[in-house]
């Protein structure tokens, strides 16, 4: 709590910035993995490391998110040089959506699974990087201003990137209902 006049404590500001990022970047990270656990584990692992260099975190330098995502990717890139030997896995679209309060229908549940799973495969057809992009931009919920820090772009050119990988993704959904 804040008293007027005084500044947070650093404990406390990491404690609140935890608490608006936490859920992002969960997100993010179980998207880029196929283990509930695993992103549990590596979403610890992300904050653990945060909370350890906080006192050397420089605003001014960069955003806060663009520090923290920053982390979550190498602790991804980590992860993934550990399990280089092991199959590559992937999260549907619908298994990395959080389900809302009210409960649809059947009908409505079947149809957004059939185009969670027809994203899912748009996504994967995808490059790495475009991938990244687009996990960055809509799981974690960043800028083109934030990833472009995060990935060493301009913006512009995350923007270009972001926009040629959703018109691959449309062009290969309008394909996918033309075969259904």
């Amino acid at each position: 709590m804040k008293v007027r006049g005084e500044e947070p404590s650093l404990s406390q500001t990491f404690a609140d910035l935890y608490e608006e990022y936490l859920p992002r970047v969960f997100r993010y990270v179980k998207c880029r993995v196929n283990d509930v656990a695993s992103a549990e584990d590596l979403t610890s692992s992300v904050f653990e490391k945060a909370v350890s260099n906080f006192a050397r975190y420089n605003r001014d330098k960069a955003a806060f998110s663009t520090w923290i995502f920053t982390i979550a990717r190498n602790t991804l890139t980590d992860y993934y040089r550990v399990e280089a030997g092991k199959k590559k896995q992937h999260v549907s679209l619908e298994e990395a959506e959080e389900r809302p309060a009210n409960i649809p229908s059947p009908p409505e549940e079947l149809e957004r699974k059939e185009l969670a799973e027809k994203l899912s495969q748009c996504v994967a057809q995808l490059s790495p990087e475009e991938q990244e992009i687009i996990h960055l931009r809509f799981e974690a919920e960043l800028t083109n201003r934030e990833i472009a820090k995060i990935m060493g772009f301009s913006e512009s050119n995350v923007g270009v990137k972001l926009y040629r990988a959703i018109r691959k993704m449309r062009d290969s959904l309008q394909r996918l209902e033309y075969v259904s």
